[in-house]
């Protein structure tokens, strides 16, 4: 992996290891990037009845909102990931920001329900571009002692977000509308981009270094994805993504009473899941002291499996699909950040681009999920359709819990 190895070493040369006071600086700076995206991919969730209602429009057709922004994100970081280790991660997280701001503005006041789907496909583009290079950064400046620790309050502030969106978009839509929604994530937007903004005035702008031809971007991948305990990295998260951020789009369906869209109960489902994510940071040093990554992961697997059993329990009470949610937002950031911290490692010399392939599958992942639990739905039903989630999402955490991990590399 020549290439890799390279860029690696000229990114060790020229990076100062930080202080404690300058992780934590980067922490809260691009904390509030990966909330502002977070909450911008999750606060259409509890909508999908309303949207529909609004534009007189099925539920399976305005679900497709969600692979209007996945699919967009995960087809642009093969570009965004090269881009990103040639001309400077936290220069691409900037102007990604500032046109995220200005996409969900857009979103915000379309016109029809073609228009939102435009303006979502841009928002998508442009959220590619902070959270997956965020990781690259992290992994550029953090000491690998200390980079898990960073990371996960990186996701927390993400998993602020993903909470964030459900509560917001559940509890205050019926007094602001969905546009005021979006409206509130534009101006969440605008605020990260300003920060990143005046957060790197003063600092010396990054080297650049050369920039790839299409066949050295292409040689980096293919070298990549010829590492044998990367690519289950990458298979893993896709499957993931779809099994898991598949079912969000049909929440408010699943738990709406009869007549009513369900707007509220999906918000506070939404909300559940990202408490999960919450207890998730609070017991990661215990589990991970207890029982080492790779049982962690499999663990993972079946508490996420359980959590979707409870969703698809719903008819039995809406407490046991909330406690389930909550079950799914645990076990799914238990195995998901486990993924994330092997990935950081898979090419230390072009992290940028190994963590946008992890983004690509895992959005990808993320943009068939919905078209593929809408066919489910529709075809067999929803308790055929969640079960198959439901013994898919452990299998999936024992293949990654058994999986080779990555080896450290110190290039």
């Amino acid at each position: 992996m020549p290439a890799p190895r390279r860029a690696g070493s000229m990114a060790a040369m020229t990076t100062a290891t930080p202080t404690p006071a300058v992780i934590r600086r980067m922490v809260a700076v691009f904390g509030l990037c990966g909330f502002s995206s977070a909450l911008a991919a999750r606060a259409l969730d509890p909508l999908m009845g309303d949207l529909a209602l609004d534009f007189s429009a099925s539920h399976e057709q305005v679900a497709l909102l969600a692979t209007a922004f996945a699919l967009p994100y995960a087809l642009v970081q093969p570009v965004l990931g090269p881009v990103g280790d040639a001309l400077g991660k936290r220069r691409i997280v900037t102007l990604c920001a500032g046109l995220l701001a200005l996409t969900l503005a857009l979103c915000a006041l379309a016109p029809h329900l073609g228009g939102l789907f435009a303006a979502r496909v841009a928002s998508g583009l442009a959220a590619g571009g902070i959270f997956p290079l965020t990781l690259a950064l992290f992994g550029d400046s953090v000491p690998m002692g200390q980079r898990q620790v960073a990371i996960s309050r990186v996701l927390a502030c993400a998993i602020l977000g993903q909470l964030a969106g459900g509560a917001v978009s559940g509890l205050v839509a019926p007094l602001i509308g969905w546009r005021g929604v979006l409206g509130l994530c534009a101006m969440a937007a605008a605020l990260s981009f300003l920060v990143l903004v005046l957060d790197g005035r003063g600092k010396p702008a990054p080297p650049r270094a050369a920039r790839p031809s299409m066949a050295d971007v292409a040689r980096r991948y293919g070298a990549i994805l010829r590492m044998p305990a990367a690519r289950p990295l990458f298979i893993g998260v896709f499957l993931e993504g779809m099994a898991v951020f598949g079912v969000f789009p049909f929440l408010a369906l699943l738990l709406g009473e009869p007549g009513a869209s369900g707007t509220t109960r999906a918000g506070l489902a939404v909300a559940a899941f990202g408490l999960g994510g919450f207890g998730y940071t609070l017991l990661a040093p215990l589990l991970l002291r207890w029982l080492g990554q790779g049982r962690m992961m499999q663990l993972a697997g079946c508490v996420a499996g359980l959590g979707l059993a409870g969703i698809a329990a719903a008819p039995l009470g809406f407490a046991v699909a909330i406690a389930g949610a909550f079950g799914l937002g645990l076990g799914f950031f238990m195995l998901h950040n486990s993924i994330q911290v092997r990935v950081t490692e898979v090419a230390p010399g072009a992290r940028g681009s190994a963590v946008a392939l992890h983004a690509f599958c895992f959005f990808l992942g993320q943009s068939l999920g919905p078209a593929v639990y809408g066919t489910g739905l529709a075809a067999v039903g929803a308790v055929a359709m969640l079960g198959a989630g439901v013994a898919g999402i452990p299998l999936l955490g024992l293949w990654l819990g058994h999986a080779r991990p990555v080896a450290r590399n110190t290039a």
